[in-house]
């Protein structure tokens, strides 16, 4: 299990939010996803077969680019 911090400008209200929840969780994998506004942070939980460039592919996808990977 990883636990990885990620940095998203893009997210600018709470429908950002729950869209990056909503999609994350589906990706297989995917344990938890914590998405906040206030810090344009993602934090997500995941297993494989997920993995950062599945995240990072997914999050490009649905219009949230990652700009950084923080931990």
């Amino acid at each position: 299990m990883q636990t990885e911090t990620y940095a998203v400008p893009s997210i600018s209200c709470g429908h950002c939010v729950m869209t990056i929840q909503r999609e994350l969780k589906e990706l297989e994998g995917v344990v938890d996803v914590k998405a906040d506004q206030e810090t344009k942070r993602v934090v997500v939980t995941y297993d494989a077969p997920a993995s950062r460039e599945k995240i990072a592919a997914l999050m490009e996808e649905i219009g949230y680019p990652i700009a950084e990977v923080i931990a």
